[in-house]
Parts: structure tokens; C-alpha cells; sequence
């Protein structure tokens, strides 16, 4: 069984949403982890794990993300880690995978499908193995009780229900240190 880890500093953990009903605010943590515990090198057998730090949200206006981090979204204070645990892989192709899996946030669980390219697997700098893969999804931010809603003057909305999840990891093979007799 091959265990990777995901390289924080080669991957972003991003999502957008609509603001306003025409543009797009886009937002990142900046501390999360992950891992994949897989012994098939196309990942077809994967098993998948991540966390990411709630109060790490970094949406470039701290008004914004202090207000993602209240009661009224996030709520960090009581639910500081939202995670990600994979309970099937299916293989579309070579390199396209559908991940499903159960995500917890603020408390609630739901399952969610991930669409996957695996982008490959090469030898990086000093001989490590290197994995990329770019994630893709979309959630109603309602079904995981951050359920705050506003309308502008006009009756549209100040932020959508739906949320669009972008992921671009890289994960390193752990050398697993193998026990003397």
C-alpha cells in the first residue's frame, strides 16, 4: 500500500460563488492536509482523506472572511475543520476518476461526487514520486447549514446556494520507514 500526502506548497484549495448574480467571488484555505492510500497506480483502489482549516478561509477582504467564519456561515468558533473521506473511486478513463465520498461541514455530513483528471505520476527532485490531480465539484452551501442570505434592492441575491470546488493537488509519496527485526 503506497501512502502520498498532498505538497501544500504546489496545491490551492479554492472554491468561487456568485456575488450579486454577476460576478464571482473566489476564496482559498490556506491550511489544509490530505492523504491517499492507494496500492493500483492509476488510483482506481484510492483512498482519500482532507482536512482543511476553517479559519484559514482567505477570500482577499478580511471583512468578508471574518464574516464567513461567524455563525452566519462557518460558524469556526464550534466547527473549526471541514473533511473529506472518500467511500468509492470509479475510473472514467486513463486519467478521469469519480470520487465519492462523505463531506463534513459545519457539522453536517453529505455525500458528494468529485470529478478527478490525475494528471500523471513522475519522479520530482531528489527521486520522490510526484502525483497531480485537479478536482472539480459543485455544492449547495444550504444543504451544509451555512444558510445566510441577502437581496439587493432589486430582489437578486447577494450570494448563491451553489458553490463551485476547485482543486489543484500535488501529492508526494511517503516513504514508509520499514521496521528492523
Amino acid at each position: 500500500m503506497a501512502l502520498w500526502q498532498i505538497d501544500p506548497t504546489h496545491s490551492e484549495i479554492g472554491f468561487k460563488v456568485k456575488h450579486l448574480v454577476v460576478s464571482t467571488v473566489t476564496g482559498h484555505f490556506d491550511k489544509f492536509e490530505a492523504t491517499i492510500q492507494s496500492e493500483k497506480e492509476d488510483f482506481s483502489d484510492a483512498k482519500i482523506s482532507f482536512e482543511a482549516d476553517v479559519t484559514s478561509i482567505n477570500t482577499k477582504s478580511e471583512q468578508r472572511d471574518e464574516h464567513l467564519k461567524s455563525p452566519d456561515f462557518f460558524d469556526s468558533a464550534k466547527y473549526p475543520k471541514m473533511s473529506f473521506v472518500s467511500t468509492s473511486v470509479k475510473p472514467l478513463s486513463d486519467y478521469e476518476l469519480q470520487v465519492v465520498g462523505d463531506l463534513t461541514m459545519r457539522g453536517v455530513t453529505k455525500e458528494i461526487t468529485l470529478d478527478v483528471v490525475y494528471n500523471g505520476t513522475v519522479s520530482g527532485f531528489g527521486g520522490n514520486r510526484v502525483a497531480g490531480f485537479e478536482i472539480r465539484t459543485k455544492l449547495n452551501r444550504f444543504d451544509f447549514g451555512l444558510q445566510w442570505s441577502a437581496l439587493t434592492e432589486t430582489g437578486g441575491v447577494v450570494v448563491s446556494n451553489e458553490v463551485k470546488i476547485e482543486i489543484l493537488a500535488e501529492f508526494n509519496q511517503v516513504q514508509l520507514q520499514s521496521k528492523a527485526a
